[in-house]
């Protein structure tokens, strides 16, 4: 059975005595006629692939780069093993360096998983990495967060969007980080009424970003919009296992998240005809790439 909003999922799953791994996997189940052990082993081939282009981002700068962008990613990864001290710590430096390093790999064509979007695919593998490894996931764990992370990214799409040029950046970074904080809070055993607040503060704090790719490629400002989005994710399933709640429900976030995606002019949504694609420098790497 499938819910148009988290509410009616959380009612079902607690009349049901069912978490929400059990009720994502049970649509997903229904939705591609598969069975059980069919959906976890291409989940485990999806996360093996998120690990794989981690790893692969995080070699070295010299696995090529985008027609703007360097590689980063490692870096910031031996920022984080350095023995200086780190604005926002070690454990956050190496979680965007995670992000980093996936989004470096799509950029350069190779192999990732776009969930929510290419242009938004470092978040949950960045996320879900720096959870692995802080609490110990079992890869099982982080299996049924990527189901429930689903549940999330269905929800946001069917009731707003998960494309920047229907939304702006709010849909892809602002739904990948939602999608990674509440699949995070459930790996981290939050009840399913606390839950879904994590996604409801992290599209909160992305409201209204725009999609203003430069020279209309997905490297200014994703690369680092990535790194935002994975800091996003952490920073609320933080703050949810604190106690904090939104003072605005899940549904009503995203119902807003339509609303202002619709009043987006056209220029902010993934045209490359606004916002810093339409600065000085961003027009001179259009004209350097494209001759236009």
């Amino acid at each position: 059975m499938y819910f148009k909003d988290s509410s009616s999922i959380i009612k079902y799953c607690n009349d049901n005595q069912l978490s929400l791994f059990e009720y994502a996997l049970s649509y997903e189940m229904s939705l591609s006629e598969l069975s059980k052990e069919e959906i976890l082993t291409k989940m485990h081939e999806y996360l093996d692939v998120m690990k794989n282009s981690i790893k692969e981002g995080l070699k070295s700068s010299k696995g090529g780069k985008g027609k703007i962008i360097d590689r980063k990613a490692g870096d910031v990864y031996k920022s984080a093993l350095s023995s200086h001290k780190n604005a926002s710590g070690k454990t956050m430096v190496k979680a965007i360096s995670y992000g980093l390093a996936v989004m470096e790999v799509n950029v350069t064509m190779g192999r990732i998983v776009a969930a929510p979007t290419a242009g938004a695919s470092g978040i949950i593998p960045g996320v879900f990495k720096s959870l692995q490894e802080t609490f110990e996931l079992s890869d099982d764990k982080l299996v049924e967060g990527l189901l429930v992370a689903g549940i999330v990214g269905s929800l946001i799409a069917k009731n707003a969007s998960i494309a920047g040029a229907e939304g702006g950046c709010q849909a892809e970074v602002g739904s990948g980080s939602a999608m990674a904080a509440v699949a995070g809070l459930y790996m981290l055993d939050v009840d399913i009424k606390h839950i879904f607040h994590g996604g409801a503060i992290t599209l909160k704090n992305l409201m209204g970003l725009i999609c203003d790719p430069v020279a209309g490629l997905v490297e200014v400002p994703c690369q680092k919009r990535n790194a935002i989005g994975v800091a996003n994710s952490l920073i609320a399933i933080d703050m949810v296992r604190s106690g904090m709640e939104s003072y605005i429900p899940f549904d009503e976030v995203v119902e807003a998240m339509k609303k202002v995606g619709n009043l987006m002019p056209s220029c902010h949504r993934e045209t490359g005809t606004g916002g810093i694609a339409n600065t000085e420098t961003g027009i001179m790497y259009n004209h350097k790439i494209f001759g236009e």
